[in-house]
């Protein structure tokens, strides 16, 4: 099985925590060249210096937010004229819990700009590239809501849906030039996102977020949260290319929890 990705470059999105460190991290291990993309430069810093080298990468980062598309198109596009991507990892945190009944209309379009419009921002930059190359991975990092949506995360669950079929129809465009896009969906993975979700879930057990936690467990054929390597790993198999015939699926990685086929 080919899993190399040596002279591959990779741009990762949210990569100082959670699933996309673990998958920078994971993909540098295979061979690849990685720029990682967030906020805080900071731990963007810290992230880099974690980054396997024993290939003779060079690994780099770009401090972007994803509440300024017109400055993350910018600083992309720059990006994409001094590097070939290969690799491309769609990760942003999702919208804050609640009923989708009592939502506002601005936390949809809020919602919408950081996840599609920013996902469109990047896959324009980068896939010239790609087509050039006769490689491209496109990798979207979404929710097992677009298969059975979660109580609570009414804006996530329309959002994450509207990416998905973003992602298929894309497979659709872009299988012909050697590009695959495909979304993995992870179910509930020890990350602070899960954090933000035990605490939301706590209101229905008089606030108990042991409690909380003990249910969410027990409703997983595993009886446990999955880990961000867990995923990561998942993720590094659909950048390599050994994957290159897998185009337009959603993966879940949720232990068994959705029901649906």
């Amino acid at each position: 099985m080919n899993l190399d990705l040596k002279n591959k470059n990779a741009m990762i999105c949210g990569a100082t925590a959670g699933i996309g460190k673990a998958t920078a991290i994971q993909l540098a291990a295979m061979g690849a060249s990685i720029t990682i993309v967030a906020r805080n430069e900071n731990k963007l810093k810290a992230t880099v210096a974690l980054l396997p080298t024993q290939d003779n990468q060079t690994h780099t980062y770009l401090v972007a937010d994803f509440t300024n598309p017109a400055q993350l198109k910018d600083q992309v596009t720059a990006a994409a004229l001094k590097t070939n991507y290969h690799i491309l990892l769609n990760n942003t945190g999702g919208p804050k819990g609640g009923p989708i009944f009592s939502a506002d209309t601005s936390e949809f379009i809020s919602a919408f700009s950081m996840h599609l419009e920013c996902n469109q921002i990047l896959v324009q930059a980068l896939v010239p590239a790609m087509k050039q190359d006769g490689y491209g991975r496109i990798i979207n990092v979404i929710s097992t809501s677009v298969k059975q949506p979660i109580d609570g995360l009414g804006v996530s669950n329309t959002i994450r849906g509207a990416v998905a079929s973003w992602s298929k129809t894309m497979a659709n465009e872009l299988g012909q030039y050697g590009i695959t896009v495909n979304n993995v969906l992870p179910g509930f993975t020890a990350t602070e996102r899960l954090d933000s979700i035990i605490s939301n879930a706590a209101k229905r057990f008089d606030g108990s977020q042991e409690k909380a936690t003990a249910f969410m467990k027990s409703i997983v054929p595993a009886k446990r949260f999955a880990k961000p390597q867990e995923v990561a790993d998942a993720i590094a198999f659909l950048a390599s290319p050994a994957a290159g015939y897998i185009n337009g699926i959603n993966l879940p990685v949720d232990g068994g929890r959705t029901k649906s086929l």
